[in-house]
């Protein structure tokens, strides 16, 4: 059974991460996904190791782990897009796609005939999906941007870490992951749109703007009072309590969301009277008096562990949790229950491990095409498959390194 978007080709020129997010969202969910890779070296991150993934010997690929986070299901093609020939060939290859991402600096691939004016005079239908730091337009259009630099530039940085310690990134790079998805939502918008104009269109999504509008209740939280919020560590700015405390022998996460809940937590800590104090009977008034309150709480934390701290509330009903680490998510009996963690097969190392795509459509489970291609894998299948070139045309392409 095809996916979703069975019947839908989306030429991926993108490399590092948002791109390649998008390309493989689309791919587990039923596209053909292309991927252009430059001859020699491809994306990247295909470098950017250790880890790197092990063949059926036991040896490390060419391939690093983080190549294989972004790039499942897809077929990879080499193309030197700085030659005339090259660039032939992708414009032929756009004009077969619905969907191209790229993320080349801005008006990049203009310079080599594969600017959206370019193409849509190939295929007035493309969705043209362009990724960049900053942006088609403005002042720092021209900048080059990547995950760390726009993390502090668009306000994560500041909201991000202890209150007194340095500013600090997250722990993954979020503002290419959220950039990825929102041109996923982007492209199958605008494929949308084409059923009812007839025409694709060019997509201009920035790291930059993604961050800013990700920063959600805070950007809010400035707006409304004109005040930037600031590190606070794990507290939340609008919610008490909500954060991590120390138990006698681990954190734990407590994060209570209302009134009922918080009352409910009392009554599990034995200490109902901080519910029936007018100070703390409501969120406004916790927040308020958030540092008269949490010291009450982190005191009674730390004299029991967290195993029966997370016995009594789950059995209140009050939101809370342990603080893993990624091999203790993976032995989550719910992560393992969900199916999260896939071994998808590869042609040299036998299967690669990778993250569930967590889209769900129940009674239909996905049907992955496969783990990150090999480089180059699909060069010939693809331009004897969709161009129509012959081995021999192939076969010179190659000699002089087009491909």
């Amino acid at each position: 059974m095809g996916g979703p978007l069975a019947g839908i080709r989306v030429l991926d020129l993108s490399r590092i991460l948002a791109g390649p997010w998008a390309g493989q969202t689309m791919a587990d969910l039923g596209a053909e996904v292309i991927k252009v890779e430059r001859p020699g070296g491809g994306d990247d991150t295909r470098g950017w190791g250790p880890p790197f993934i092990r063949d059926r010997s036991g040896r490390e690929t060419a391939d690093a782990a983080y190549f294989h986070c972004a790039n499942r299901g897809k077929r990879s093609v080499t193309l030197d897009l700085s030659d005339p020939r090259g660039q032939r060939i992708a414009r032929a290859l756009a004009g077969t796609a619905d969907v191209l991402i790229e993320n080349y600096k801005a008006g990049g691939l203009a310079r080599y005939g594969l600017g959206y004016e370019d193409l849509k005079a190939v295929n007035p239908r493309l969705v043209y999906c362009s990724i960049t730091g900053f942006g088609q337009t403005g002042p720092y259009g021209a900048r080059p941007g990547y995950d760390f630099l726009i993390q502090a530039m668009g306000g994560f940085m500041s909201i991000t870490g202890a209150p007194d310690g340095d500013p600090q990134k997250i722990g993954v790079a979020l503002s290419d992951v959220l950039t990825g998805l929102y041109t996923t939502v982007a492209a199958l918008a605008a494929l949308r749109d084409r059923e009812r104009t007839g025409e694709g269109v060019h997509v201009d999504m920035a790291l930059f703007d993604v961050t800013v509008a990700a920063t959600a209740n805070q950007a809010m939280n400035f707006l409304a009072t004109g005040v930037a919020p600031r590190r606070m560590g794990n507290a939340h700015p609008n919610v008490v309590p909500y954060q991590a405390f120390e138990t006698a022998d681990d954190f734990v996460i407590l994060a209570v969301g209302n009134d009922a809940q918080f009352a409910r937590f009392c009554r599990a800590a034995g200490r109902d009277g901080l519910a029936r104090d007018a100070r703390f009977a409501t969120n406004a008034g916790r927040v308020a008096n958030r540092s008269a309150l949490v010291p009450l709480i982190a005191e009674t934390m730390r004299a029991r562990t967290r195993a029966d701290w997370i016995a009594a509330l789950e059995a209140e009903g009050v939101p809370c949790g342990p603080v893993n680490d990624l091999a203790q998510v993976f032995d989550d009996p719910q992560i393992r229950h969900r199916g999260v963690r896939l071994d998808l097969p590869h042609p040299e190392a036998g299967s690669v491990p990778g993250v569930a795509n967590p889209i769900r459509f129940v009674g239909r489970p996905h049907d992955y095409a496969g783990a990150a291609p090999a480089l180059g894998q699909h060069t010939d299948d693809v331009l004897s498959g969709l161009l129509g070139l012959d081995g021999a045309e192939i076969a010179a392409l190659r000699e002089s390194g087009v491909v």
